[in-house]
């Protein structure tokens, strides 16, 4: 427990942020100093000046009525004979809570003496309080900063009437840091006569600024994602977000970047701006939680090449410190179902156990009393949830890929707890024994073949709700098994489903969809015949995806394993609407939320729901690792610490290759051709088997070619 409290301001400031200053005198020698805070919103802490470590929105979200992350910092460096500790505090996501609830920092200072005496700096109401230069922050609504004001500290801090330190816990999560600067790509005059900055990649982040100007002059800017079909600024997708930017100046040459809010953009329009705009005056920096880069995927195929890459981007956009479904307009939210359909691509490009872990513990956090599993996490009260089949199914499908992708078991001991309570949850509900029926569901979300302009397509809710059952029954067994605990009744269970489901069905389904859940999650007795079928089901609607958030993850996988992968590779190469490729031509840089984010003809979708960087579509990374380069863990040598190998080429790509940097080195596959056949390269650090058209080989660590 830190000794301190929790302070705000004496008075109401109303939207400025506020600072809280301690001065302080050392006259002994340091040996070590430690700083630890954190705060009801998000805080920027600077010592004699400089800032104090490089987490921005610094504490992150968590269920906040339950967790709330400490920092530690090292500050041993930065102490003076005379030192003064400064703390910024604006809202960030802690303004989802009940207004009552007043934004808050809690902050200790140690220092360790040479001579072996300590002494310790808490917050307490002798901190000073000013109204900081930044008159207004907003998670969704932006900035407004007056480079121009010079605080004043003529009051002091109050004690918070909820002074408890009881939901404290040490950092979990990565930290969301500065990652990449990107610089101007072009400066346009649009046909309205705006001029806009393209920065040439949609991106989560903040926009620095460098100019000459005058005190009281002032700089505005909007963000937006695209340009619209005649060129022009767009940003209505924001809906009710304002994304503001606003920078009052002070004299003379001076640079500016906010810190505690972000944005998600590409383009940047100027609204007022007092100085010759040049391309050198303005950067965007990319931030997003500080995750280790281990995937790397590259072909012959440039639209190949660039899909992965918004892949990519869409992941850096949207992993900001928790899993959200966009970064740019007024959601911004942990969506679950966002979030399994995508973790097994998520855990090759990057290194996310520590970030998974962290948002896990929210969801445990969350879930209710009687199983019940919220939508998104952090979870916003008073709100009321939507309790729905494959969004809170990632109680059990992220922690099971966390130990196929890491071997990691505490995830799956953490966990198994809250996926009994979910499975149990279900059972209690359902208004059908042994299926799921009665829910009200996200389902197939987005899915083609319904009206435009809807969200749903013509899947069935209860075949989805019941297949999903199955599975995550069934991952509830595998984890149980695994940890020694006694699972009969949910192995009579799942049988018990996958009797139920093929009774209620029977193999007369309907969409592509429908077609995939029955496979994917092994609920037929036919499975050749009913992959048969949803291959002439696709032929008979143009070799076009029609699938949403639940049947795009797994309609390359289930054509590919039942011997349609020549019909698997046509889907993915597809560059006509709907495919991945079609945005690529409409000028995507990352993943778009609807197939038809822009249409044909250049028309853009409703505003009620529009998002251009939005990764779930992008889970289909994981067949490109899985299937095209064929890279698979095996599940009783999880963590990659052996390797199946089975690439599956095709003659419409010259070349293609894949790598994952695992805990136990690099695991690399690639393919190309030459002289009329095929050539493998498969490199493994660790014992592997491979399957290379047909014929089956085992692999000591190594290179090797076929």
């Amino acid at each position: 427990m830190l000794k301190a409290n929790w302070i705000h301001p004496s008075y109401n400031m109303g939207k400025v942020c506020p600072l809280f200053r301690k001065d302080f005198f050392i006259e002994n020698t340091v040996a070590s100093a430690t700083l630890y805070i954190t705060a009801r919103g998000v805080y920027e802490a600077t010592l004699n000046g400089t800032r104090v470590g490089d987490f921005i929105m610094a504490p992150g979200w968590t269920s906040y009525h339950n967790r709330i992350q400490v920092q530690t910092y090292d500050v041993t460096g930065l102490l003076q004979e005379e030192n003064s500790l400064v703390l910024a505090l604006a809202e960030g996501w802690f303004w989802r809570l009940k207004k009552s609830q007043l934004k808050a920092v809690i902050a200790q200072l140690h220092i360790s003496y040479t001579d072996g005496t300590t002494e310790d700096i808490g917050t307490d109401e002798s901190w000073l309080v000013a109204e900081s230069k930044l008159r207004f922050c907003h998670l969704y609504n932006g900035i407004i900063y007056d480079a121009s004001h010079s605080p004043v500290f003529d009051t002091q801090a109050v004690i918070a009437s909820d002074n408890s330190q009881d939901l404290l816990i040490p950092q979990q999560g990565e930290a969301v840091k500065e990652q990449e600067r990107l610089k101007v790509k072009e400066i346009i005059i649009t046909p309205k006569g705006e001029t806009v900055l393209d920065f040439g990649q949609n991106m989560t982040g903040c926009l620095e600024i460098t100019l000459d100007a005058k005190k009281g002059d002032e700089v505005s800017f909007s963000f937006g994602e695209i340009l619209d079909k005649d060129g022009n600024f767009y940003n209505a997708n924001y809906r009710s977000a304002k994304a503001m930017y606003k920078y009052i100046c002070k004299d003379g040459i001076q640079t500016f970047m906010p810190t505690l809010t972000f944005y998600g953009f590409r383009y940047v329009r100027i609204d007022s701006y007092p100085a010759r705009i040049v391309p050198e005056g303005f950067t965007a920096v990319v931030i997003h939680s500080d995750m280790r880069r281990t995937g790397y995927i590259e072909s012959s195929d440039p639209l190949l090449n660039q899909l992965f890459s918004n892949i990519l981007w869409g992941q850096k956009g949207n992993f900001l410190d928790i899993p959200t479904d966009c970064p740019q307009r007024d959601e911004r939210l942990g969506w679950m179902g966002d979030a399994q359909v995508f973790i097994r691509t998520a855990s090759y490009n990057y290194d996310v156990l520590k970030f998974f872990r962290k948002w896990l513990n929210d969801v445990k956090a969350e879930q209710y009393e009687n199983g019940a599993v919220p939508d998104f996490i952090p979870s916003i009260y008073p709100r009321k949830p939507r309790i729905s089949t494959a969004w809170a199914d990632a109680i059990a499908i992220c922690p099971w890929q966390c130990y196929l992708t890491y071997g990691d078991t505490d995830i799956l001991e953490s966990m198994f707890e809250p996926i009994i309570k979910w499975v149990d949850y279900i059972t209690k509900t359902t208004t059908k024994p042994n299926l799921w029926f009665g829910g009200k569901h996200y389902a197939d979300w987005l899915e083609l073949g319904g009206k435009y302009g809807k969200f749903k397509g013509p899947t069935r809710d209860d075949l989805v709700a019941s297949a999903y059952y199955a599975n995550t029954v069934s991952l509830l067994i595998k984890t149980g098994r695994l940890l020694g605990r006694d699972v009969s009744d949910y192995e009579a269970l799942y049988q018990n489903i996958r009797s139920a489901f093929i009774r209620e069905f029977r193999e007369d389904f309907r969409t592509q969809t429908e077609h995939i859940m029955a496979l994917q999650f092994d609920l037929t007795d036919k499975p050749q015949a009913v992959a048969d079928s949803l291959a002439e089901l696709i032929h008979k609607q143009g070799d076009m995806i029609q699938t949403g958030f639940v049947g795009t993850p797994y309609i390359l996988h289930v054509l590919s394993r039942y011997g349609h992968t020549d019909l698997a590779y046509t889907l993915l190469l597809r560059q006509e609407y709907p495919s991945w490729l079609y945005p690529i031509s409409k000028g995507a840089t990352t993943i778009w939320e609807h197939w038809d984010g822009i249409r044909p003809n250049g028309d853009i979708w409703p505003v009620s729901m529009n998002s251009y960087n939005h990764y779930a579509y992008g889970a289909v990374g994981d067949w490109m690792y899985g299937v095209m380069a064929g890279i698979n863990t095996v599940e009783a040598a999880p963590g990659f610490k052996k390797v199946h190998f089975a690439p599956i080429a095709d003659d419409r790509i010259d070349w293609f290759g894949a790598e994952i940097e695992t805990a136990y080195g690099r695991v690399s596959s690639r393919w190309w051709h030459e002289n009329g056949r095929v050539h493998y390269e498969i490199i493994t650090p660790v014992e592997a088997t491979a399957l290379i058209e047909g014929k089956a080989y085992k692999l000591n660590a190594g290179k090797h070619c076929f």
